[in-house]
């Protein structure tokens, strides 16, 4: 009961200073009074169907034409070919920012990724078949590297999977799953001989 009681003599007050204020002659659409900050430029409000639009105006359209809905869709992916062991390929569209063990996994090629992508297993480790897209990709962590080092077959262009993220420049990349992975949750750790 207070609040309501409250609120009017506000609205009354406020009121009653507006139309006490000495307002001077409207300039640049603006009332000039000791209240002007509070007030919006006459010319920034339209009215339309009884709804007032200022400064922003926030569309939606939900009709998309279906062609420039799937060029959008593709220039955000690139091409990737898997490469499995038995030198069968597999050709998918990868969206930009996803890794390759996320890829290989929502189009069922075999790439285990046992720690699903913790950086804890190297069973996604993948062979880059050409050294100029590899040189691509950015420079490997320690953590990656020590991993690496656990793989099964690694060579001078291993990485893993789970750290190699599609970009636009890596369109056309060819990944090599290697013959066999190393998972130590289940075989074991086995240290390499020195």
């Amino acid at each position: 009961m207070v609040i309501p009681k409250l609120s009017r003599r506000l609205g009354v007050w406020i009121l009653r200073e507006l139309s006490r204020a000495k307002s001077s002659p409207m300039r640049a659409g603006y009332v000039q009074s000791p209240y002007s900050q509070y007030l919006q430029p006459l010319t920034r409000i339209n009215t339309f169907r009884g709804a007032i639009f200022q400064k922003h105006h926030h569309f939606s359209t939900t009709i998309v034409d279906n062609a420039s809905k799937e060029g959008s869709e593709e220039k955000g992916k690139i091409s990737v070919t898997f490469v499995d062991k038995d030198g069968e390929e597999t050709q998918i569209k990868v969206p930009i920012g996803m890794s390759m063990l996320e890829a290989a996994h929502e189009n069922d090629i075999e790439l285990e990724g046992a720690c699903e992508g913790s950086l804890a297993c190297s069973t996604c480790h993948v062979i880059v078949m050409d050294m100029e897209q590899y040189n691509k990709l950015e420079e490997p962590t320690d953590e990656e590297n020590d991993m690496l080092d656990l793989a099964f077959g690694l060579t001078e262009t291993s990485r893993l999977g789970c750290q190699v993220i599609a970009k636009p420049e890596l369109d056309g990349l060819r990944l090599a799953l290697p013959a066999a992975t190393r998972n130590f949750a289940v075989d074991g750790y086995k240290p390499k001989p020195h």
